[in-house]
């Protein structure tokens, strides 16, 4: 997102978003607006909190933005949009003292409690931080990163990403039933998140946790622990500048979001099955050769394909 922004006086902040309405909001009044939920208002007022929150003063603004990040396709839109108005806070009143991983929990804080969506840090992280990046995140308000050093290119393979034409704005409800379930079975022992409970004891209870949860939750914890793993393999070997194990690795983690997951296609929208159709027809493209997997949140939206050089041309014909 690119945005040209100048201060105001008064405490109006004015958002002109190319190809949107002009949104106009009073920054006297943070109070969460039920009407709002789902809407860029909803995180213009929600990181206009979080800046106050932070212990900083928020002042009027007008901005005119144009943005190359397709909105409700799994590309992270609203955390780019949390993130350029973070940096037009923190520009205008916070004299730059915010660094991107405040930026991006209060990006992070917007989106849960004034848009509606149970997110977590990943996505704002990745917008104000930018590159390649491992994070670890243990603890949410202190999460550790590292840049992984990687030229993608060099390889020998092009990192494409697959708008499958399906929009991912109406499935809210998909995503927080992820975090809702991962949740029940932490509560199974006591625990708030996935991350307190040990992988073994959780194996152990698996008859008891199904009979509470349902099916759906339990191989959705599978996939956690087993993701969280490959996550930390995947940043190793990239630095390690091991393409062909990273591509393994990526090619496990897609079939993990799939078969335990779930977040491939919405049980309330069935016959919308844009991104398995998607996947299906990558990698028969690929034959073999390179990675595919869905990409963001999932249901709908964008996959992504690592594919050869030499393929290119051929992959972006059968896509298309």
């Amino acid at each position: 997102i690119l945005a040209c922004v100048v201060p105001t006086e008064g405490q109006v902040a004015k958002v002109v978003s190319e190809g949107y309405p002009e949104l106009t909001i009073d920054l006297n009044d943070l109070e969460v607006h039920p009407e709002e939920k789902n809407t860029s208002a909803a995180l213009i007022r929600g990181v206009a909190k979080g800046i106050a929150d932070a212990g900083f003063a928020p002042k009027g603004f007008c901005a005119y933005a144009s943005s190359t990040v397709p909105g409700g396709s799994g590309l992270s839109s609203s955390a780019a949009y949390e993130i350029l108005l973070g940096n037009i806070f923190n520009t205008f009143c916070c004299e730059g003292a915010l660094d991107p991983v405040k930026l991006a929990q209060i990006g992070q804080f917007a989106e849960r409690n004034y848009f509606g969506k149970p997110c977590g840090l990943m996505d704002q992280a990745a917008s104000a931080i930018g590159g390649v990046v491992a994070i670890d995140f243990n603890d949410p308000g202190k999460p550790v990163i590292r840049k992984v050093d990687y030229d993608l290119a060099r390889s020998g393979y092009q990192l494409y990403i697959i708008d499958t034409r399906s929009c991912h704005a109406d499935l809210t409800d998909d995503y927080a039933g992820i975090t809702r379930e991962m949740g029940a079975v932490a509560a199974h022992f006591g625990k708030e998140v996935l991350r307190d409970v040990k992988e073994e004891d959780f194996l152990a209870a698996i008859p008891a946790i199904r009979a509470k949860t349902g099916d759906r939750a339990v191989l959705r914890a599978l996939h956690f622990f087993e993701e969280n793993r490959r996550a930390q393999e995947e940043a190793e070997v990239l630095a390690q500048g091991k393409m062909e194990e990273f591509l393994a690795l990526v090619n496990a983690s897609g079939r993990s979001s799939d078969q335990l997951l779930q977040n491939i296609w919405s049980v309330s929208a069935p016959d919308q099955q844009a991104v398995t159709l998607s996947l299906a027809l990558a990698e028969k493209a690929l034959a073999g050769r390179g990675a595919v997997r869905v990409h963001g949140g999932g249901f709908a939206g964008t996959i992504q394909a690592f594919v050869p050089q030499d393929m290119e041309k051929s992959f972006v014909e059968a896509m298309e």
